[in-house]
């Protein structure tokens, strides 16, 4: 980071589009904003309306002091998710959620990390991922594929979650649905990963329920500093290494 800045005068920067507020996503907007202050990286928020999204977006690929982009899900008609998301430059895709992004995605290499960090075996095991979406879900299920592990995703047209849940060795979920994992849903020893955000009575929660973090058998993610701290530090890594590529064109 020094030398970014010393020998190329060279400041990080991350812009994030954010079209909607609400407490989880104004929480993570301030994180995000104060990791960078810690790690001198400039975070440039925009908060407009939708209709001025891929405007915003296309002057924030043409800013050469920009060196990475998020669109801050979820924006306000999520039907235009795909169109928002694939108009950031990949080289600029910080969160690795267009079709071809030059980054890995943040959250899913968060999980990564975690699980590599503390040594839980993937080869062999049954993974079981819960929720299809954009951030997790979905990327995470392709990372680990390409990677010759066997998963399975549950989403809401999965007939029996309980079943397919129970038979998981790694189980990780990532919905937001506060409480949908109960403990009669894992099976004992199971390694489990609470990548879900939502708010409950005006707190912040994740997907597993109370009487899953009762249990003594279980190796499980702490309800607070699990994956979301990881999936910041992976995000600003994308940013840092952006800047470092910007230096040698």
């Amino acid at each position: 980071m020094r030398g970014l800045i010393q020998a190329h005068h060279v400041t990080p920067k991350l812009a994030i589009v954010q079209t909607v507020h609400t407490p989880i996503i104004d929480t993570y907007v301030k994180l995000k904003i104060k990791y960078g202050a810690d790690i001198q990286v400039e975070v440039e928020p925009h908060i407009i309306d939708q209709k001025d999204a891929l405007k915003t977006i296309k002057q924030l690929n043409d800013d050469p002091s920009v060196h990475g982009i998020i669109i801050q899900l979820p924006v306000t008609d999520p039907a235009q998710t795909s169109e928002l998301v694939n108009a950031v430059n990949p080289a600029k895709d910080v969160d690795g959620l267009g079709e071809k992004p030059d980054f890995d995605p943040a959250t899913p290499t968060a999980v990564n990390w975690l699980l590599a960090g503390y040594n839980v075996e993937l080869r062999g095991k049954k993974i079981v991922i819960v929720g299809r979406g954009r951030l997790v879900g979905e990327p995470l299920a392709r990372l680990l594929s390409e990677s010759g592990l066997k998963v399975d995703v549950a989403d809401k047209t999965t007939s029996d979650l309980r079943a397919l849940t129970r038979a998981a060795d790694v189980l990780i979920t990532a919905t937001g649905q506060p409480g949908i994992i109960t403990s009669d849903m894992i099976q004992p020893d199971a390694v489990v990963v609470d990548a879900g955000v939502a708010t409950d009575a005006g707190k912040l929660v994740g997907d597993l329920a109370p009487d899953v973090r009762e249990r003594t058998d279980l190796a499980i993610t702490p309800e607070k500093g699990g994956v979301g701290p990881l999936t910041v530090c992976a995000l600003f890594e994308n940013v840092i290494e952006s800047a470092r590529r910007s230096t040698k064109t």
